[in-house]
């Protein structure tokens, strides 16, 4: 989930997606367009007053709904940082926290496996939600009727967090409780059969909100499409993390003899010749062994033509190369590849010298012979001790 960053809190950054720089005025227009309505269902829950039409004249019904839609997102910012805030005191680092087009998300670096802070972490939020929504009832109740538009963004706070709670606690994976029904599940199994479970539930889920969308909000459509896209993206990271429990970047890496490499003094001109010959499109750059760039097509097609005799890949390469030691775990490659957004990592010892590349190419490779049995020898373990099925 990329976005840039506005701040941080406890450590944490605090990003926003470009999508919720769609969302935000869109909620404000629907709640400015259903200020009567939503008048009557505060007045209704709250046995309250307040007075509809003073709300809708001129200007007010698209500042309230602007304050709102921002009071809104706080506590959704308040409900990720309830679950960052529990996951850091029990030892687990946070990337950021994103407001994107659906709400909010947490990235961890490495979700937990514990199911005891697991459900610890995923109830956090909600709770963070109940108390918002209390906080704002207090408000809304504690105001004069003279300040009834303030008293409207309190009493819709009020309902929208318990709301927000209770949704969230709904059992649809990746969602709160979704979570909450895999801690649970994994007390007595393995995380990843547990993964797979309550996947399946959040699935099902997801296809009943997304038929209870058809008739009656596009957006429960948009929401179902991600909770069964995340659902199986995670029990697939699950797996992947499971089969390469004890296997490190040397177990799966190209060996440096199997690599191609080139010097800075290649011309461009030898290097698309190669490239073309060889069907690579990217090359570590070598001198005396030892990694001092990378070469790509992108950066040989920045050269004209009729200059490729004479330039050379010293002067286009790429310096700023990301590598991983041999002795790192396999998981810990995918998960730079992700963060760094590319597709492979040159594998350096502790002089700097080049030994071996690894791929995600290496990587499935590896994780289809481990599904079906097959395990390096450098690690002593069956499947099922995994919770492969």
């Amino acid at each position: 989930m990329r976005g840039f960053q506005i701040g941080s809190a406890f450590g944490i950054p605090v990003r926003i997606n470009w999508t919720f720089l769609i969302v935000l005025p869109l909620f404000a227009a629907f709640i400015a367009w259903d200020i009567t309505e939503l008048v009557f269902v505060i007045n209704e829950t709250f046995s309250a007053t307040i007075d509809s039409e003073q709300l809708t004249r001129g200007y007010l019904p698209w500042i309230l709904g602007l304050v709102s839609a921002l009071g809104l997102f706080g506590g959704v910012l308040l409900h990720e940082f309830g679950h960052s805030l529990v996951a850091l005191r029990y030892g687990y680092d946070i990337d950021s926290i994103t407001l994107w087009l659906l709400g909010g998300v947490a990235n961890f670096t490495d979700f937990p496996e514990d199911w005891r802070h697991e459900l610890v972490i995923a109830i956090a939020g909600p709770v963070v939600s109940v108390l918002i929504g209390i906080g704002s009832y207090a408000a809304f109740i504690a105001l004069p009727s003279s300040v009834d538009p303030v008293r409207f963004v309190c009493g819709y706070l009020a309902v929208l967090n318990i709301v927000l709670a209770a949704f969230n606690l709904l059992p649809g994976f990746p969602m709160d409780g979704g979570r909450i029904l895999r801690a649970l599940l994994a007390r007595n199994q393995p995380h990843a059969r547990a993964t797979r479970q309550a996947a399946a539930v959040g699935k099902v889920f997801a296809f009943g909100l997304g038929l209870l969308g058809l008739f009656t909000n596009w957006f429960l459509i948009l929401l179902a499409f991600f909770i069964y896209i995340a659902a199986s993206g995670e029990v697939q990271q699950t797996s992947i993390k499971a089969a390469f429990e004890g296997v490190t970047v040397d177990d799966v890496m190209t060996p440096e003899g199997d690599l191609e490499t080139v010097t800075e003094d290649t011309s461009i001109t030898d290097l698309v010749a190669r490239m073309f010959d060889e069907r690579h499109t990217g090359y570590p750059v070598v001198r005396d062994g030892d990694l001092v760039g990378v070469v790509t097509l992108d950066d040989a097609g920045t050269v004209e033509a009729v200059e490729r005799d004479a330039s050379r890949v010293g002067d286009v390469m790429s310096t700023d190369v990301k590598t991983i030691s041999p002795d790192a775990d396999a998981m810990e490659a995918l998960r730079q590849m992700q963060q760094n957004g590319v597709g492979r990592l040159p594998v350096v010892d502790e002089t700097g010298a080049l030994i071996g590349i690894i791929s995600r190419t290496d990587l499935m490779r590896a994780f289809d012979v481990v599904q079906k049995g097959g395990l390096p020898p450098s690690v002593g373990r069956s499947g099922s001790e995994i919770g492969l099925t």
